[in-house]
C-alpha cells in the first residue's frame, strides 16, 4: 500500500519513492541513461568487462579523479550499478532522480545506518554496489582508502572488482570546462575479482584494518597495470 507523503525537516514534501530502498529496475534505468549519454558524448574504451561476475553480489571499487567517473561507470559496466553517493549531490530535482535510478544517499559526516542497511541490502539481493573507496574526489590513485569498502566486503562476503577510469580529468573541454572534451576517449578498465577477507569470517577492527591493507595493494596494483595497458 502506498504511504502518504510526509513533510521533510525543511518543510519540503518527501514521497515514498524518495525514501524507498534502491531497486534493480531503477538501476537498470540509470544504466540505460548512462549508456546513451556516455557513448553519445564521449568515446569510452572498455577493457576487461568480462571480469565482472555475471550474477550475484559484487562491489566495484572505482578510483575517483573527476565527477564524470561515476556516470561513466554506470554507462559502461555490464550490470546495473547502485552507487554510494554523498548526500550533498542530492540537491533539488537531482535528489529524487538519483534515488529513482537506484543510487544510495550517504551522509559522510556520521555512521549513516540507513545508507549502510540499503547498501548491504543491494548486495544481499545479488546486486552491484559501486564505491569510491577514497571517500571523495582527489588524485584518483587509491592512496588513501577509508574503511567502508572493507566493511561492506567482509560483512557481505561479496567479491571486489577494481575499476580504473582514466582520461576523464586529463583535459578540459572548450564548451564546458568542467568536463573532458566532447568525443574524447575515456578508458574504463576492470580488474580481476578478489575476496577482501582472510577466510576466517572475522569482522573485528583488526580484521577490517588488515582487509583495508589487502584491498589497497590490489587496487593500486590494478591502477598501475591499467595505466601501462592504456598508455595513460
Amino acid at each position: 500500500m502506498r504511504r502518504h507523503p510526509r513533510r521533510g525537516e525543511a518543510g519540503g514534501e518527501v514521497t515514498a519513492s524518495d525514501t524507498a530502498a534502491p531497486t534493480e529496475r531503477g538501476a537498470e534505468v540509470g544504466r540505460r541513461i548512462g549508456v546513451g549519454l556516455m557513448y553519445g558524448l564521449w568515446k569510452p574504451r572498455v577493457l576487461g568487462a568480462w571480469r565482472v561476475p555475471a550474477a550475484g553480489p559484487v562491489i566495484l571499487a572505482v578510483n575517483h579523479a573527476h565527477n564524470l567517473d561515476g556516470p561513466m561507470l554506470m554507462g559502461t559496466a555490464p550490470r546495473p550499478v547502485h552507487f554510494l553517493i554523498k548526500q550533498e549531490a542530492f540537491i533539488g530535482p537531482l535528489g529524487p532522480f538519483l534515488r529513482r535510478i537506484g543510487q544510495v544517499e550517504v551522509d559522510r559526516s556520521t555512521a549513516d545506518r540507513t545508507a549502510i542497511t540499503r547498501a548491504l541490502g543491494v548486495l544481499a539481493d545479488g546486486g552491484v554496489l559501486g564505491i569510491f573507496p577514497e571517500g571523495t574526489r582527489g588524485e584518483g590513485d587509491f592512496a588513501s582508502l577509508r574503511a567502508g569498502l572493507a566493511y561492506f566486503a567482509v560483512r557481505s562476503g561479496a567479491p571486489i572488482v577494481p575499476v580504473a577510469v582514466l582520461g576523464s580529468g586529463e583535459r578540459k573541454g572548450r564548451l564546458i570546462s568542467g568536463l573532458p572534451p566532447l568525443r574524447s576517449r575515456v578508458d574504463v578498465v576492470f580488474g580481476e575479482a578478489f575476496e577482501a577477507g582472510d577466510g576466517s569470517g572475522r569482522r573485528t577492527r583488526k580484521a577490517l584494518d588488515e582487509a583495508t591493507v589487502r584491498i589497497q595493494e590490489r587496487l593500486t596494483g590494478h591502477l598501475e597495470n591499467a595505466r601501462r595497458t592504456t598508455g595513460r
